[in-house]
């Protein structure tokens, strides 16, 4: 009786840690977190064709040392960086005004946000405010999850 407790114990715990996920934000939910709470922001951008990104999500983002520290310090945030949404934050509007234009369109947030002086747009971007939404830093590639933990880290 007691080796079939502690077995569905052991399952439960692990499908317990299965199912932790990082409680990804939208631009509208931060605003709104910001003003009850000021702490970090942790802003993810993605699209759907990014081999990279889809790695960062089946791995990095999936790593439970990620996730809690995501969960802790920071607010997360992950967009598709073609998204066509209209999004409002801080009382501007934002668009995807390439969208009939370009192949692979960019929103104008993540290129607000993520674009770099005489360098294309690249995926996956990661940015990291202060609690007053100040730049502290940014990376545009692939991050492992230890690479992703000392990221966080170092800021």
């Amino acid at each position: 009786m007691k080796k079939l407790l502690f077995y569905f114990l052991l399952i439960f715990a692990g499908n317990a840690f299965a199912q932790a996920e990082i409680n990804w934000l939208s631009f509208e939910q931060l605003e709104d977190s910001l003003q009850q709470e000021p702490k970090p922001v942790f802003i993810y951008f993605y699209a759907d064709w990014c081999a990279y990104c889809k790695k960062m999500d089946r791995h990095a983002f999936k790593n439970l040392e990620v996730i809690q520290q995501l969960s802790n310090e920071f607010y997360a945030v992950k967009m598709n960086a073609e998204s066509t949404d209209t999004i409002r934050f801080e009382g501007v509007t934002f668009y995807n005004e390439e969208v009939v234009e370009k192949r692979n369109p960019t929103h104008q947030l993540a290129k607000l946000l993520a674009s770099r002086k005489n360098q294309a747009f690249s995926l996956p971007a990661i940015i990291l405010l202060d609690k007053n939404f100040n730049l502290l830093e940014r990376e545009f590639s692939y991050l492992t999850s230890e690479a992703l933990l000392g990221f966080l880290e170092n800021r």
